[in-house]
């Protein structure tokens, strides 16, 4: 049996802070919309710092048995969205992360209590 997918939600960001994301927010969203149970929500000072963060999310949610079913923006390195079903992760470059406001737009979403600390996921 996996892990209940708030404690997934906080593994992938474990997984950001471990590659210094900032701003680091996990909002219970199950309540507003049938697309996800939870976005987690992040920023990185460079494209480079995107790229790192987001593969080190897929990479840890994947050693849980979680497959990424899709991810946008790569490329491009500025938003990127790894859809893993019922948790979406979102790594922005600051300044997109200010202009499209996610944060503000989900408001009405639960926060999860989330220090920045990796922990033991078989706890």
């Amino acid at each position: 049996m996996g892990l209940p997918t708030d404690r997934l939600a906080v593994e992938a960001a474990n997984a950001a802070a471990d590659k210094k994301a900032k701003d680091i927010v996990v909002l219970d969203i199950h309540e507003l919309t049938p697309i996800a149970d939870y976005f987690v929500i992040c920023s990185a000072h460079s494209g480079t710092q995107v790229d790192a963060v987001a593969r080190a999310v897929r990479d840890r949610l994947e050693e849980l048995g979680v497959n990424c079913r899709g991810a946008e923006g790569l490329d491009e390195a500025r938003w990127v969205l790894l859809d893993f079903g019922d948790v979406v992760v979102h790594v922005f470059r600051e300044e997109e992360r200010e202009f499209y406001r996610l944060d503000r737009l989900w408001g009405d979403g639960k926060p999860v209590p989330f220090e920045s600390q990796t922990q033991d996921p078989v706890t």
